[in-house]
C-alpha cells in the first residue's frame, strides 16, 4: 500500500471496479476502506442495483457516500414509497424504478415534488391504486418534471385498469422524444396522438420563428386492447418523425372486421420515413386471437413502405407465409435485428436467399414456428454478424445444424429450448469456439447428464465464457451434470435448475462447494432456480445458509418442500444476507416477469 499513492489507487484500480467488488475490497483493510468511501463513491455518477433488490437500510448505507449522482436504477420489490423518498432529490438527471411491487402511486407525485430536473423516468409497478387517484399523483409528476425527455410507465396486475393513463396527454411536456404507456385503450391512444399533432400553423413560417415548442417524439411504445387501422393512421399522422414504434395489444374477444389491423394500417406505415424499429404483436394467452385480417400481401405492402427498417418484430400473424416474411429480409436491406412470433406458416423456404439480402443480421429470434427446421439454422449461419440466435420452441431443430452455429465467432446467446437436440449434438458445440454467454436447453429431453459433460469438458470457448444457463424442465439432468457444471463452468453467475426432479440435496453441496472456490477467476453464482425440485429435502438448508452462496442475489424455492416451512426458511438463509430474495412464487430468475403478482418476503 505504501508504494501506490491514493490517487493511483482510486483513479487506476478502484474507479474500474462495480458496485460489489468495492463493496468486497472496502473490507480488505482501514485503508483500502478510506480510499473506497472518500475517493470512488463520491465521484460515481451512475449506480445501477437492478440485480439485486435490497430493503431500505442495505439501500441507505450503499447511497450515503454517493453524493455525485446523476443517475439511479432500483430493483424495488422489498422498498416501501418512504424508503425511495429518502434516497431521490434534484440531483438525479435519470430516475429507473423497477418492479415496484409494494408502491403506490404516491411516489409519482413525490417523485414530482423531489426531481424537478428529470430527463428520464422508467416506473414499474403494480396495480394497486384506483384510477382517480393514480392520474391526480401521476399529474402531479408530469407538472412537477417540465424537461422530461424520457418517460416510461408500466401499471401490471391481473385486473389492472386501462383508464390509468386517461388524462396523461394534458400533462405531457413538449420536451418529451420517447414515451412507453402500460395499458392504455386504443381511443385513449387516438387522442392522444391528436394532442402530438403537427398542426398547420406549426409548420407555417410564423411557426419557424415563435418560441414556443411542439412534440419532437421520436420512440413510441405502446401496451393496448387493440391495434387498429385507426390507432395507426393517427399515429402516422401525428408522429412522423416516429424513429421507433412498438406497439402490443391484448384483446379480450376477437375484433369486428371494421376495428382491426389490416392492410391499410400497415401501408400507412411509410408516412413515417424516417423508422428504422417496428415491432407489432398480438398477445392473447389461452385464446385464439390474431391479426387474421393481414396475409403475405399486407406485409408487401408494409416491406415497400418501410425499406429503412433495422428492426422488426411481430406476433400474432399466422396467416402470413414465407412469401410475406422473406419480403422482410430482401427490402430492408440493412435489417439487425428480426424477430417472429408464432409464425405457423413460416418455414425454411423463407431463408432460402438469407445471405443474398440480409448479411447485416446481428440478431434472429424464431419462437414457437414449427415448421423451422435445422435447414433455415444452415442459412442463418451464413450470416457471419450473427450475436443472438432464438430458436424457442422450435421443435423441428436437431443436432445437424449445430456444427454450423459452433463457426458463428460472434454468438454470445443461443436458446435451443424444447429443440430436438440430443448428447450426441453437444460435442460440435462443446470443441468450438463460439463464445456463448447465455445459453437455454430448456425442454431438451433428449440431453441428458453425458449431453452436458461433452458441451462443458471438451475444452472449448464455452465453459470459460457461459454466465447464464438454463436446463429447466429436462428429465435427463441430474446431479451428475451439476458436478460438470461447478467444474468446469468458471464465469456461470444464473442457473435454472426448473423442475429437474433427478436434482438431489448433492447439487446443492456441490454447487455451495463451488462457491467458495473463486480462486482462478471463478465467479460466484447470483441467482439460482430449483422451482420444483421435488427431489430436493429440507437437508439442503445448511449448504443454503451462510457462509455458502455469499454473493447470491436471488433464490427460487417454489413448490418444493422449502415452501411449507417458509418462515424457517426464510430465517435460517436470509440472516445478515438483507439483499437476498427468496421467490416461492414460480417466477422466472429475478422475478423479471411475475413479480407484479406476489408479496417478496421480507427479512
Amino acid at each position: 500500500m505504501e508504494e501506490v499513492t491514493k490517487s493511483v489507487l482510486a483513479e487506476e484500480i478502484l474507479k474500474r471496479l462495480d458496485l460489489e467488488n468495492l463493496c468486497s475490497v472496502a473490507c480488505v483493510s482501514t485503508a483500502l476502506r478510506s480510499a473506497v468511501v472518500s475517493d470512488v463513491l463520491p465521484s460515481l455518477t451512475a449506480l445501477d442495483l437492478s440485480g439485486f433488490s435490497p430493503e431500505e437500510e442495505t439501500l441507505n448505507h450503499v447511497l450515503r457516500g454517493c453524493v455525485g449522482l446523476r443517475s439511479l436504477t432500483l430493483n424495488c420489490l422489498r422498498l416501501s414509497v418512504a424508503a425511495v423518498r429518502g434516497v431521490i432529490g434534484p440531483h438525479l438527471l435519470e430516475l429507473h424504478l423497477l418492479r415496484c411491487s409494494l408502491l403506490n402511486s404516491t411516489v409519482l407525485s413525490s417523485i414530482g415534488t423531489l426531481c424537478p430536473n428529470l430527463r428520464v423516468l422508467t416506473l414499474e409497478m403494480a396495480d394497486l391504486d384506483s384510477p382517480l387517484v393514480f392520474q391526480s399523483n401521476l399529474t402531479q409528476m408530469l407538472n412537477g418534471c417540465p424537461f422530461l425527455e424520457s418517460l416510461q410507465l408500466n401499471i401490471r396486475g391481473i385486473l389492472v385498469d386501462a383508464t390509468a393513463f386517461q388524462s396523461v396527454r394534458f400533462s405531457l411536456p413538449e420536451t418529451l422524444k420517447s414515451l412507453r404507456l402500460q395499458p392504455l385503450l386504443e381511443s385513449e391512444a387516438i387522442l392522444l396522438m391528436n394532442r402530438f399533432k403537427v398542426t398547420g400553423s406549426c409548420l407555417s413560417k410564423a411557426a419557424l420563428f415563435s418560441p414556443s415548442p411542439s412534440f419532437t417524439l421520436q420512440s413510441l411504445s405502446l401496451v393496448l386492447d387493440l391495434i387498429s387501422d385507426r390507432l395507426i393512421i393517427a399515429i402516422t399522422a401525428s408522429l412522423p418523425q416516429l424513429v421507433k414504434l412498438d406497439l402490443e395489444d391484448r384483446p379480450e374477444k376477437e375484433p369486428f372486421p371494421d376495428n382491426d389491423l389490416t392492410y391499410t394500417g400497415l401501408q400507412s406505415l411509410g408516412y413515417c420515413q424516417q423508422l428504422t424499429s417496428l415491432s407489432l404483436v398480438r398477445t392473447c394467452y389461452n385464446r385464439k386471437i390474431s391479426f387474421k385480417r393481414i396475409n403475405d400481401m399486407g406485409i408487401f405492402l408494409l416491406s415497400e413502405a418501410c425499406k429503412g427498417l433495422e428492426s422488426v418484430r411481430l406476433g400474432g400473424f399466422p396467416r402470413v407465409s414465407d412469401a410475406g416474411f422473406a419480403s422482410l429480409l430482401h427490402s430492408c436491406r440493412n435489417l439487425k435485428r428480426f424477430e417472429i412470433r408464432g409464425a405457423f406458416l413460416l418455414s425454411d423456404l423463407a431463408f432460402h436467399d438469407v445471405t443474398g439480402s440480409s448479411c447485416s443480421l446481428q440478431e434472429v429470434r424464431l419462437s414457437t414456428c414449427p415448421l423451422i427446421t435445422s435447414e433455415a439454422v444452415k442459412k442463418l449461419g451464413l450470416c457471419t454478424n450473427l450475436e443472438l440466435l432464438d430458436l424457442g420452441s422450435c421443435k423441428s431443430i436437431s443436432d445437424s445444424c449445430l456444427n454450423i452455429v459452433s463457426a458463428l465467432r460472434k454468438l454470445t446467446s443461443l436458446n435451443l429450448a424444447g429443440a430436438d437436440v440430443t448428447d450426441s449434438g453437444m460435442v460440435a458445440l462443446g470443441k468450438s469456439d463460439v463464445p456463448i454467454m447465455q445459453l437455454s436447453f430448456r425442454g431438451c429431453k433428449r440431453v441428458s447428464d453425458r449431453g452436458i459433460s461433452h458441451l462443458l469438458s471438451n475444452e472449448g470457448t464455452i465453459s470459460r465464457t457461459l454466465s447464464t444457463l438454463d436446463l429447466g424442465h429436462m428429465p435427463g439432468i441430474s446431479d451428475r451434470a451439476i458436478h460438470t457444471i461447478t467444474r468446469y463452468c468458471k464465469a456461470l453467475t444464473e442457473l435454472s435448475l426448473r423442475s429437474c426432479f433427478h436434482v438431489t440435496d448433492s447439487s446443492i453441496e456441490l454447487l455451495a462447494t463451488r462457491e467458495r472456490q473463486t480462486e482462478g477467476g471463478r465467479k460466484q453464482l447470483r441467482k439460482l432456480n430449483v422451482h420444483n425440485c421435488v427431489s430436493l429435502t429440507t437437508g439442503a438448508l445448511r449448504w443454503l445458509s451462510k457462509p455458502s452462496f455469499a454473493g447470491l442475489h436471488w433464490l427460487g424455492l417454489g413448490q418444493t418442500r422449502f415452501a411449507g416451512r417458509r418462515e424457517t426458511v426464510t430465517a435460517t438463509i436470509c440472516e445478515q444476507r438483507p439483499w437476498l430474495t427468496l421467490c416461492f412464487d414460480g417466477c422466472e430468475l429475478g422475478c423479471y416477469d411475475g413479480w407484479e403478482f406476489h408479496t417478496p418476503q421480507r427479512h
